[in-house]
């Protein structure tokens, strides 16, 4: 059996696509999800990858999530934190739930899911943590301060944890997809979508497929050098 991976919100959109790579690549995957039964059941039957359902931002349904994964499976190697929602907003207008929400699910998740894992993967010198951020959180976006500084505070997270995982085989990595043409985003208004490829210099949407293949390299033994870093596929619409 290949090593072991756990992707969050892996049952649709980039989170899909990169389950998917993952276990073409060789991984065993859990793809976790968190109300959407019948996406998720559909993905299951589709990838014959196992599902499992749990909120992300709830600390100890993570800790029970994780361990019946690793009793199905085996120990997580390799964990994709990729789970997100938006709540958009302008800010003098944005309410605490908005607010709470946001940060709840794609920041605070990350403690909540690596804390899990990182123990197992110190005693056996070896892990891969690889957060989905956002363009985002590089750039800021009006309407999404809430959003904005979550996907900001998942590339500190890299930045701090990778320094703490090096000496124990761990690498934590971030990646900042742009416009991905995923079902939400290509269901905009038509003349919403020409503005948002027009921001893009390469000139389309990126595909999931894309993001996955980041994510594939960025857990393989060939990027055992590379940690703490911000991997930015957004089409050259923000350069740093």
């Amino acid at each position: 059996m290949g090593k072991v991976a756990i992707v969050t919100g892996g049952t649709r959109g980039i989170g899909a696509a990169i389950s998917k790579a993952l276990k073409d690549a060789g991984y065993s995957v859990a793809a976790t999800y968190a109300g959407n039964d019948e996406a998720a059941s559909k993905f299951h039957e589709e990838t014959g990858i196992p599902v499992y359902k749990w909120n992300v931002s709830d600390f100890n349904a993570c800790a029970e999530g994780i361990a019946k994964v690793e009793a199905d499976i085996g120990p997580v190697d390799v964990l994709v934190n990729n789970a997100g929602i938006t709540r958009d907003g302008m800010f003098h207008k944005m309410t605490p739930e908005q607010w709470s929400a946001v940060i709840d699910t794609n920041l605070n998740a990350l403690f909540n899911m690596t804390r899990h894992v990182w123990e197992g993967m110190r005693e056996r010198s070896f892990g891969r943590v690889i957060s989905i951020s956002s363009v985002n959180g590089q750039k800021g976006q009006m309407g999404q301060s809430n959003y904005s500084a979550a996907k900001a505070g998942e590339i500190g997270f890299t930045k701090a944890l990778a320094q703490e995982g090096a000496r124990k085989g761990i690498t934590v990595n971030a990646i900042c997809p742009g416009y991905i043409g995923t079902e939400m985003v290509r269901a905009v208004p038509e003349k919403v979508l020409e503005s948002i490829i027009g921001m893009i210099p390469i000139g389309r949407l990126g595909e999931p497929e894309e993001i996955a293949r980041c994510v594939v390299f960025l857990a393989s033994e060939d990027a055992g050098f590379i940690t703490g870093s911000t991997l930015s596929a957004n089409g050259g619409q923000y350069m740093v």
